[in-house]
């Protein structure tokens, strides 16, 4: 074979693979099996339809969801100006601010939110002659106070690495063209820098909203009635499985809803961007 048609057979692109790929029909095998899990479902619900039963727990259901999105809401609120100075230290050049928010992102980030939940509420909670000196026992004897002191400190650790990690994918040089421009440093980072930085932001931030809805569950565990706390006793008085179905049912409604709104905003914010 001469070289010119040695070469010509190297380039030559390569001959395209008969039937279906290994991993389409894998996908399609999942995609098949969650569409029989959710069609069993429905089927279940439709034969253990139960009007007395729905009709006596939701009115429980609604409260009980009034009662997640508080939490959720006030969480993430809180995490969020508690955030703001935590990524400003980890981004300062003093070791020692530097550290101590390290050491922070790293416990609250490294923990399950489990375990942080059961350390403020029960553990904290076992100094009560401590706390009543200081007049601090009527906070911490509250779960829904520790529920959300262990919520916001945890999504503020996440919430900080995300801001710090958006503050720093904004390039270098709009810092040194706002100095040339003679803006101060916190004009140049709430007027320049972290209006693009929000935009990197927006899909995390979704992302960590969306796991603290589902994270609150666990606050069902110290007493909270919550979503899942309502569902466990109504489990409990009837012995109907439903019970959880439609607890998961209202839960990924509620994920949908935030995905769905997240996109908008997404949309909404970079209009400017696809022109």
């Amino acid at each position: 074979m001469s070289i010119a048609a040695q070469t010509s057979a190297e380039l030559a692109p390569p001959k395209p693979r008969r039937g279906w790929p290994r991993e389409r029909v894998i996908g399609y095998v999942f995609v098949g099996l969650w569409v029989l899990a959710g069609i069993g479902m429905l089927g279940y619900l439709a034969n253990a339809w139960n009007l007395a039963w729905f009709e006596k727990y939701i009115p429980t259901y609604i409260s009980g969801l009034k009662v997640t999105l508080s939490l959720v809401v006030v969480s993430v609120v809180l995490g969020a100006l508690l955030s703001l100075p935590i990524a400003y230290a980890r981004m300062s050049k003093n070791k020692v601010l530097s550290a101590l928010a390290y050491g922070y992102v790293y416990f609250f980030r490294g923990t399950p939110l489990l375990a942080q939940t059961f350390l403020i509420y029960y553990g904290i909670g076992s100094f009560k002659p401590q706390l009543e000196a200081v007049g601090l026992w009527s906070f911490f004897r509250d779960a829904w106070y520790c529920a959300i002191l262990a919520f916001s400190l945890n999504t503020a650790a996440y919430q900080a690495e995300i801001l710090r990690g958006a503050i720093r994918s904004v390039p270098r040089g709009q810092w040194e063209g706002a100095a040339s421009l003679g803006l101060h440093k916190m004009q140049t980072l709430w007027k320049i820098i972290l209006p693009q930085a929000l935009i990197v932001a927006l899909r995390p931030y979704g992302n960590e909203i969306i796991l603290m809805v589902k994270g609150s569950a666990v606050v069902a565990l110290i007493t909270v009635a919550d979503l899942m706390g309502v569902t466990r006793l109504a489990y409990s008085r009837s012995f109907d499985f439903q019970a959880y179905i439609w607890a998961a049912v209202v839960y990924l409604a509620l994920v949908e809803t935030l995905r769905n709104a997240i996109d908008w905003i997404e949309r909404l914010i970079t209009r400017h961007l696809r022109r």
